[in-house]
């Protein structure tokens, strides 16, 4: 779809280091951006009878070719220059087809040139990648360019690489980095394609001559030789599975080019056409800018026994890796395609659970600090006897999963007791009532039976604690976080079911039953529902409510739903609906899980359509900020993180028959 204006514009997406982003109207304007800001200068220019024409990147001294539209789909960007010489078209199509872990994996993204002639006899184009996708810092290089010869059934290419000369793989650990190891590409497929390290520019280059052709591209990929270390295990990306290197996995991308292209333009049109009957060009719009987004804030891979692991990184808040409460709000994405990504989020979590460190009876934050899954970095205990650690930018936070019991690893105040007990115990549910299936959950009933007791403990009313908006502070009588409890406890009783105890299923469903019931009463505010139990005139955003829609377990009684919907209708402001009523700055994901329990098409819009505009009208040129003003429309924090897999919980409730 054309976008007339977008806070940020993915181009290469792919994970949390390899993920490149124009933050500019105009691909032209400045050189692109890693979703943290930091700069990975990727220049293009096109040749028109000896004539430079800059169509990407800072134009420099050449002169720029007019832009005229940029169209965004959930996994293509596509820019449309245009001058009296020629019209010039470029794509950039990461296919992260969650269809296909392997291409979900696959580092590759296609570059597509397209040329119409007007009044140009010799054309070609020069896309130049410098040495900022590899280091920040000046470092000494090593690159080459060569050819590679057709073979198992792929076609020959030329390729030029780039990368630091002294690797140290996983080398540092932080939030808002960009990676220093491993080795960039750029891979031309055609007989003609000129590709070449320039050392002395520090970059690789590729150049496409449109003489004799209208279309032409290359691929730009990134090998990080390793990828994750989990639980002391070094891991490689999933993709390593499948190929035997680098070369492989780019052979693979040229051979099956034409069928992947036809699937993402599948994905692309069903999913644009689900958004448009769902919330209109808006919802479509949403959907555009998320996809790629949420799916590039993870890293693939296996852990030893084969299971699928799918690490979040939480970009731009601490840098944390596997993080419950982010994983939280992206399951909707992923639910829509294939459990098993869910379940990759799972996994890590009741590992950690089960370490000697993690004594507590409610569910762990996360498992460390990416790219280290060494156990949960969050709350840490300062005064903890038999430890000491750096939290500096670039550091490696100890094995903390190696810790025995009574080490004060973690400090009690710091954790989110009730939050993450619902969040583990819904997603659980949600991926075995898609499945119809409770086999993922059989290992884990009595953890998450354990969890389920806390909540019956300290849900109904949780004391000061901490939830997964944790930015607003510790927070007594939490409304909200309550019905996340009262929901815990009916996915365990689901989960009970699915496992043929249809008595321990009816116990727990009762007993969430009588909590709904005593929530009604106490959080009522007349014609709403209260931030905090005993204050009416506070309120907030009840989205943890929607899975009792989604679930079909009819807890809260409609009357709930229809004035709290009403009730946000009256708060909503320029960009959107606040949070609550303490600030005016919202999470823009749980907006879309309240539209997602909307009355009718028109609610929904009302809700969505406000931070559809923020996206478009925002001066915070990040990528899709799920944290901002609703008033200013500035950011306040959050980059390019895994949470807007939320925006699609309309379309995820769309699909609701499948979880009742």
């Amino acid at each position: 779809m054309i976008v007339k204006r977008a806070a940020s514009i993915p181009l290469a997406v792919h994970d949390p280091y390899f993920s490149v982003w124009s933050n500019h109207d105009h691909l032209n304007g400045q050189d692109p951006v890693h979703w943290s800001g930091i700069r990975q200068q990727m220049r293009g220019c096109v040749t028109a009878d000896g004539i430079r024409y800059a169509f990407m990147g800072d134009p420099a001294s050449a002169e720029t070719i007019p832009q005229k539209t940029v169209s965004v789909t959930p996994t293509k960007t596509t820019y449309r220059f245009e001058n009296e010489k020629l019209s010039l078209e470029v794509s950039f199509v990461s296919p992260l087809l969650l269809q296909n872990p392997t291409l979900v994996s696959r580092p590759c993204t296609y570059i597509d040139i397209t040329v119409e002639k007007k009044d140009a006899a010799e054309v070609w184009a020069d896309i130049w990648v410098s040495d900022d996708l590899v280091c920040q810092k000046p470092k000494r290089l090593v690159g080459g360019s060569h050819k590679r010869p057709s073979c198992s059934g792929q076609p020959a290419y030329t390729y030029a690489f780039m990368g630091r000369a002294q690797q140290q793989p996983l080398g540092s650990s932080g939030d808002n980095v960009t990676i220093d190891w491993g080795y960039v590409y750029l891979a031309g497929g055609s007989p003609n394609a000129q590709l070449c390290y320039d050392e002395n520019n520090r970059r690789i280059g590729c150049r496409l001559d449109f003489s004799e052709k209208n279309t032409d591209g290359c691929i730009l990929a990134y090998d990080d030789l390793l990828s994750i270390n989990y639980f002391g295990q070094w891991c490689k990306a999933y993709w390593t599975h499948a190929y035997k290197d680098i070369l492989d996995a780019i052979g693979a991308a040229f051979a099956d080019k034409e069928e992947v292209l036809a699937k993402a333009v599948r994905l692309d049109e069903e999913m644009m056409q689900k958004a448009e009957q769902i919330g209109g060009e808006e919802y479509a719009f949403l959907c555009a800018m998320s996809y790629r987004h949420a799916v590039a804030a993870h890293k693939l891979i296996l852990d030893e026994e084969k299971n699928l692991l799918f690490l979040s990184k939480e970009n731009d808040s601490n840098g944390c890796i596997g993080t419950v409460d982010v994983s939280y709000p992206s399951v909707p994405l992923f639910l829509l395609y294939d459990t098993e990504y869910v379940k990759g989020m799972l996994r890590p979590i009741f590992k950690f659970a089960d370490c000697d460190v993690w004594e507590y009876d409610f569910a762990p934050h996360d498992v460390g600090r990416y790219p280290y899954a060494w156990g949960q970095v969050y709350g840490l205990n300062p005064d903890g006897t038999g430890h000491a650690y750096s939290r500096e930018q670039g550091d490696i936070f100890p094995p903390f999963y190696q810790y025995p019991k009574g080490s004060e690893t973690f400090s009690l105040r710091g954790q989110m007791p009730v939050e993450e007990c619902g969040n583990m115990l819904l997603m659980t549910a949600a991926v075995c009532l898609a499945d119809k299936d409770a086999s993922f959950a059989r290992p884990y009933m009595d953890t998450l039976k354990k969890w389920t007791r806390y909540l019956l403990e300290y849900g109904a009313d949780p004391g000061e604690q901490l939830c997964t908006d944790d930015f607003a502070g510790h927070l007594s009588h939490n409304v909200n976080l309550s019905a996340k409890a009262i929901m815990g406890i009916e996915a365990y009783a689901r989960l009970a079911g699915l496992c043929g105890d249809a008595q321990e299923a009816q116990t727990y469903h009762e007993q969430a039953q009588r909590m709904a019931k005593d929530w009604e009463a106490r959080a009522n505010a007349g014609d709403h529902y209260a931030l905090v139990f005993g204050d009416a005139d506070s309120w907030s955003l009840k989205y943890n409510l929607v899975w009792d829609k989604l679930f079909g377990s009819k807890l809260f009684s409609e009357e709930v739903y229809q004035k709290e919907l009403a009730y946000y209708a009256k708060k909503a402001n320029a960009y959107g609906i606040p949070l609550d009523s303490r600030k005016e700055y919202t999470k823009s994901d749980w907006i879309l899980w309240c539209c997602a329990m909307a009355a009718d098409k028109q609610q929904a819009c009302s809700f969505l359509m406000p931070v559809a505009k923020y996206l478009e009208e925002t001066d915070s040129r990040f990528p899709f900020s799920d944290w901002y003003d609703t008033v200013t429309g500035q950011y306040c924090h959050f980059k390019g993180r895994s949470v807007q897999g939320g925006i699609f919980m309309p379309m995820l409730m769309s699909q609701k028959e499948r979880f009742c």
